[in-house]
């Protein structure tokens, strides 16, 4: 039985830190840079976490969070769209009235998290986020 990712792991956290507000983490690699890299994964918003040190934690997105950043319209007749199967997750933006818009990003990638994250990645890329 394959496992659910559910929060972005090491090298994609590293990414978004660069290209997110903190803020919109919920969740953290702690002690994952110290010397001995005793790393375990907490849940505790940023803004009340008073134990993050930037040079040994890392900022780290559930499932949750991430769909929370990804626009749900864009320009008001662009919807966003999600299909998640058993094989794979689709993220796109429909066009109210004509289907699929091919001008924004879309992707699709195994999990729903790597797939959160491509997109945000491009939508980003694009400064449409």
């Amino acid at each position: 039985m394959a496992t659910i990712k559910s929060y972005t792991d090491i090298e994609q956290s590293r990414k978004l830190a660069k290209i997110l507000p903190i803020e919109s983490a919920d969740m953290w690699y702690h002690g994952f840079f110290t010397p001995r890299r005793m790393c375990k994964i907490e849940y505790n918003p940023p803004a009340s976490y008073h134990s993050v040190t930037p040079q040994w934690d890392c900022p780290c997105w559930s499932l949750a969070a991430l769909l929370d950043i990804i626009p749900k319209h864009i320009k008001d007749y662009n919807v966003l769209r999600i299909d998640i199967n058993e094989n794979d997750t689709a993220i796109w933006y429909d066009e109210i009235g004509c289907g699929v818009n091919n001008e924004l990003p879309d992707t699709t990638k195994e999990s729903a998290v790597d797939a959160c994250v491509d997109i945000i990645i491009k939508l980003k890329e694009r400064n449409i986020i």
